[in-house]
């Protein structure tokens, strides 16, 4: 029995090996696990170099094909995640670089427990079978085919202006336009404005740098609804060289999104029952001192002392309130209050602020660098006094020998407003780093551990981003970054 098992399996082995199309059979991470002697006459590679690598890359090798891998990943993520075989058509180089034109069926395969664990690839070289059509001024037709096949993903393309010259099955469902509404509209109509998701000029800026740019943010609907996206952007080329415009690939997240913030919320229920011992030991020292100390006002007849006890029980009155603010402000999911702001304005009214805390008798100077003219950025200016304010704090708490504050603003490629915090303190370790925004960590010997954490997630409201550096004995610098407001686009609406 297993003797036949095993000759039936060499049969077959040979029978794919021998096939006149390319077989070529994927894993779930999508790299190959065989192809047969088709493909690797077409592309011209031995075995070594196809089994292991990644489909696309096999494929797809020269650089102008980027975008299209793009949109093959698209087709391929929307068979494994749907069970459905999809067909379509591409253009790949043979082992002399010319084009050859592959039909494509793409399948998944389930193994006992039908649970998909890989898929299989099948290409039937048709070149000399159809006439070749050359590109169309924005992007070749089999590709347009293959895109108007995704329905799971939206999928449009711009002129290098903006304009939207295609848009995919997909976009039409996810996003509710029509081709015939949408098309040569601008596609900033489609990128929701807001100071929580990234600009749609300053996406384009992105991609004229990098060529490809992918990122987390919003789109809108015909009718105003906010749909999360993965989306990855890329400009592609007429057959000339010249830029022809951007591709737009968007995945909707929206599931993934509520279940990491379910996550996000279970982690810090979890975090706040493992601290709750801390919080009470917190809130339990001034609530002794608050009542021992009423038991002696009781019977106290001198006003300065009473005065003087009074005062004593206010100050631990405030330590609980600020302690419950700060767990507050964690654990509630707040909506920013944005405006148009200056953000060295913003700075330089927090300033102020630091002498209000408790902080160590020491001289620390403060250096200010702050660059003219910054563009304005959107931004709720009370959130961002509470940032700029607690790393303040933190900076001066590092150096209780004195030292030095850096305060540097400036305007970072035209599209972000970047602050940086540095100081001459006693520095963080390497290994603590990683944790330094995570909730509850904290490095000192007081606090809640909430400043950073709540500070992070403003920053993030504001589609922004805050970094660390840091080295022991030298101190640390707090790099915050905040989009500028982009400009109108004349013709979006």
């Amino acid at each position: 029995m297993n003797t036949a098992i095993k000759e039936n399996t060499t049969i077959l082995h040979k029978l794919l090996d021998n096939t006149g199309v390319i077989v070529i059979y994927l894993d779930r991470n999508e790299n190959i696990q065989f192809c047969n002697k088709k493909a690797r006459y077409i592309t011209g590679l031995t075995e070594g170099d196809i089994i292991g690598k990644n489909w696309l890359e096999v494929l797809f090798r020269d650089k102008s094909s980027v975008f299209k891998k793009d949109i093959l990943k698209a087709v391929m993520d929307e068979s494994m995640e749907l069970n459905r075989e999809k067909d379509f058509e591409g253009v790949i180089l043979d082992r002399e670089g010319n084009e050859r034109l592959i039909s494509w069926n793409l399948a998944p395969v389930q193994n006992d427990a039908d649970q998909i664990e890989g898929n299989i690839l099948i290409g039937q070289d048709i070149t000399e079978a159809r006439e070749k059509t050359s590109p169309s001024k924005n992007i070749d037709k089999t590709f347009k085919e293959i895109l108007s096949g995704i329905k799971e993903y939206a999928l449009y393309l711009t002129n290098p202006d903006g304009f939207i010259t295609y848009f995919g099955m997909g976009s039409e469902a996810m996003l509710g336009w029509s081709k015939r509404d949408i098309i040569f509209k601008h596609a900033a109509i489609l990128h929701n404005s807001g100071a929580s998701s990234l600009g749609f000029e300053l996406i384009l800026e992105k991609v004229r740098q990098l060529d490809k740019y992918e990122t987390e943010t919003d789109l809108l609907t015909k009718t105003g609804e906010i749909i999360p996206v993965l989306l990855t952007v890329n400009r592609f080329l007429d057959p000339g060289g010249n830029p022809a415009g951007y591709i737009f690939i968007a995945k909707d997240i929206t599931e993934r999104k509520k279940m990491e913030y379910q996550a996000y919320q279970a982690e810090k229920l979890a975090a706040l029952g493992q601290l709750s011992a801390g919080i009470a030991h917190e809130i339990n020292n001034p609530l002794l001192v608050i009542s021992g100390r009423v038991e002696l006002l009781k019977n106290e007849k001198d006003g300065q002392k009473l005065i003087k006890g009074l005062n004593l029980i206010d100050n631990q009155a405030q330590r609980i309130r600020r302690l419950m603010d700060s767990i507050l402000k964690f654990a509630r999911k707040t909506t920013p209050a944005f405006k148009d702001i200056d953000v060295n304005e913003v700075i330089d009214l927090v300033l102020p602020l630091i002498c209000c805390n408790a902080l160590p008798a020491v001289e620390i100077e403060i250096k200010k660098e702050f660059e003219k003219n910054m563009p304005l950025i959107k931004g709720d200016p009370h959130q961002l006094q509470e940032v700029f304010l607690n790393l303040l704090i933190n900076a001066y708490q590092s150096m209780p020998e004195g030292g030095t504050v850096r305060i540097t603003t400036s305007n970072l490629d035209g599209l972000y407003a970047q602050v940086r915090i540095r100081d001459t303190g006693t520095g963080i370790p390497a290994h603590h780093l990683k944790n330094i925004f995570m909730p509850f960590f904290s490095t000192k010997d007081y606090g809640t551990g909430l400043g950073l954490s709540i500070s992070h997630n403003i920053i993030k409201s504001h589609n922004g981003s805050i970094e660390v550096e840091s080295q022991v004995g030298k101190g640390s610098t707090f790099t915050v970054k905040l989009p500028f407001i982009q400009k109108e686009v004349p013709g979006a609406l």
